[in-house]
């Protein structure tokens, strides 16, 4: 009797690739991972951790002015929370969580199976994380920075603001521009290399252009803000005098080197949100979008000309007219792009069967809030009103309508509009409509008073006021806004986390949207594709004939093809790295230098020494797997 050898069952491409692409498990995989969508939500989760903790400083000012002669805060805790809000909201929530939802979304937006230089990925999480906690550390112990988030000199030079308050600030500084720095280059590149064959440039989807014009302005504004910190560190800890006028200093240096930054830092904020804003309408009108061209063209030349109105924050320093003319006119021509996206959006819905859901609903909110922003920005373009208001609280009235409804807004949306995308499921409708009214409702109270105060001349940076002054009933309106605002806020984080086990099932492309990333399951795979999409469409999923798929790539290492800048014609298949802890140990190595370098300068010469150890086990190659 004769036997038969049984056949091994044939392992199939996706299981294969589910065993190359698998993260490590376990606590301490968890610092190995390179998977841009794990790392993408870490950066979106730690800044909305970041979004609370400066919502409960702004609600602590709030309740503080709420009513004159206030003593809940006491001027020195007022000045370490008024600074430590606005530190927050712009370091550590603004810019990383739009570049938390490019890191998640651009690769499933472009057709890829991971972002460009995961590794970097990785170490640029650790960098971002470690820099909010040395500045909470700090504000926790007392030693929160007291000069505000623009640190101007001389009041935050070593005569003024003696300590270590101002020094942790500025470090805080170099741990998040390199991890900024980090994820621009991670984007820049896939967007320009490893887009889906076929995807030319005039296919890319426009939340990926908007963050390819975001990282670009990031590699050109970041490099300003960390030489202006790490030369106020000099300042205080080296004796150096780049900011003391009496040792041929100049105080003005640091507000050229801070606003070239510190202007363009709005757009890095704004300019994804254009972005979302396109992909909402699309799915709400399910239409292409009117005027794909002048929308992109005006993403280019809002960051082009957001580098050139940098003095319009410095109108009151006394400054040559000649150059406060061109910067007048600069800060009036910047609203044009913004008008052209605006007027394509309208023409995109005119006439359009809309969807009204609560991402629409946000996306109308940031066309009311973000035009009054607008206008009011063109209002503090003039030079003569500008001086009369620049240090009152219409700029702050000002630039929370430009923040908040050019930024928050979308963004809310397009959680809305991605979530079940990233978790399978829908947030809650009801849920949702409620949201909105609260944080719709709550802002407009809390920020439109803000510009009555400030026209009946009430400053900024102050932690009481007098009775009398007429100023009472606008700020304790004020501060009912913000406990409305605050309540909304608690809405949407239930429902963001009652939505992700009892939340609706979405399917793979609940809204019939049209770009790449609902092509594929919801949550995606660890690598997106089994296999990779070919693209011959502006909005392939809408073209029953716009959409193929790439075959060959390897299935037993981590591989992904690259094709070229313009045309997105294959052009040679590239090997990812695989997980290592060797870029959470530099971040750490490093992060003890920079965090050393505080107290001791000298010790960031023999740490800076040690980080090159990690590093070069970093780099170090590994074999197929990485």
């Amino acid at each position: 009797m004769s036997t038969v050898a049984a056949t091994p069952p044939q392992i199939s491409d996706q299981q294969k690739l589910d065993a190359v692409w698998l993260s490590p498990g376990g606590f301490f995989g968890w610092f190995t991972h390179v998977e841009h969508k794990a790392i993408g939500l870490r950066y979106i989760v730690t800044a909305f951790v970041f979004l609370i903790l400066g919502g409960l400083e702004a609600l602590a000012m709030r309740l503080q002015l709420a009513v004159p002669d206030n003593h809940l805060l006491n001027p020195d805790l007022y000045n370490q929370v008024f600074s430590t809000h606005g530190t927050t909201m712009m370091f550590l929530f603004a810019v990383p969580v739009m570049e938390g939802m490019g890191l998640y979304l651009v690769p499933l937006l472009v057709g890829t199976r991971n972002i460009a230089f995961p590794r970097l990925m990785n170490f640029s999480y650790w960098m971002f994380l470690f820099g909010g906690l040395l500045l909470y550390a700090g504000f926790f112990l007392n030693t929160g920075p007291e000069a505000g988030w623009f640190s101007y000199v001389p009041l935050s030079g070593p005569s003024y603001s003696p300590g270590k308050r101002i020094d942790i600030w500025a470090q805080m500084i170099t741990f998040t521009e390199i991890s900024t720095l980090a994820v621009a280059v991670e984007l820049i590149v896939t967007i320009m290399k490893l887009r889906a064959p076929g995807m030319a440039a005039h296919r890319i989807p426009l939340f990926a252009w908007a963050m390819f014009v975001q990282s670009w302005m990031v590699v050109f504004a970041m490099p300003a803000v960390m030489v202006a910190s790490t030369m106020l560190l000099m300042d205080r800890s080296v004796g150096t005098h780049f900011f003391n006028p009496f040792e041929r200093g100049d105080p003005l240096l640091w507000q050229h080197l801070f606003w070239f930054f510190g202007h363009p830092e709005v757009y890095l904020i704004f300019v994804p949100a254009l972005g979302m804003i396109s992909h909402i309408i699309l799915a709400s009108t399910h239409r292409p979008i009117v005027g794909y061209t002048p929308l992109v063209l005006s993403l280019i030349a809002t960051a082009f000309l957001g580098f050139g109105l940098w003095v319009h924050h410095m109108f009151t320093t006394g400054l040559p007219q000649l150059g406060e003319s061109y910067f007048t006119a600069a800060s009036m021509v910047i609203a044009i792009p913004t008008g052209v996206q605006i007027f394509c959006w309208i023409a995109s819905l005119w006439g359009a069967r809309i969807r009204v859901d609560t991402a629409f609903l946000f996306a109308l909110g940031f066309f009311s809030t973000f035009i009054a922003g607008g206008l009011t920005g063109v209002m503090i373009a003039s030079i003569p009103f500008d001086t009369q208001v620049h240090d009152t609280y219409f700029i702050v009235a000002h630039f929370h309508y430009t923040l908040i409804g050019g930024a928050v807004f979308p963004l809310l949306g397009a959680v809305y509009h991605w979530y079940p995308k990233m978790t399978g499921r829908k947030l809650s409708e009801s849920l949702g409509r409620i949201n909105f009214a609260l944080v719709f409702v709550g802002f407009h109270l809390t920020f439109f008073p803000l510009h009555i105060l400030g026209m009946h001349g009430m400053p900024r940076r102050v932690y009481t006021y007098q009775p009398g002054l007429g100023w009472e009933g606008y700020n304790l309106a004020a501060t009912i806004g913000a406990l409305i605002l605050a309540t909304g806020g608690g809405v949407f984080l239930y429902n963001v986390f009652r939505s992700r086990t009892r939340g609706e099932v979405a399917g793979n492309n609940p809204w019939g949207a049209d770009s790449l990333e609902w092509s594929t399951t919801s949550p995606p795979a660890s690598y997106n594709w089994v296999e990779p999409p070919v693209v011959s469409s502006r909005y392939p999923l809408w073209d029953p004939a716009g959409l193929g798929g790439v075959a060959g790539l390897s299935t037993d290492y981590r591989e992904v093809l690259t094709t070229t800048d313009l045309d997105a014609t294959p052009h040679h298949r590239y090997r990812m790295p695989g997980p290592t802890v060797w870029p959470f140990v530099t971040a750490v190595v490093g992060g003890i230098g920079l965090v050393s370098s505080i107290f001791q300068p000298i010790l960031i010469y023999p740490i800076g020494v040690l980080t090159g150890i990690p590093l070069t086990l970093w780099l170090w190659p590994r074999g197929k797997r990485g």
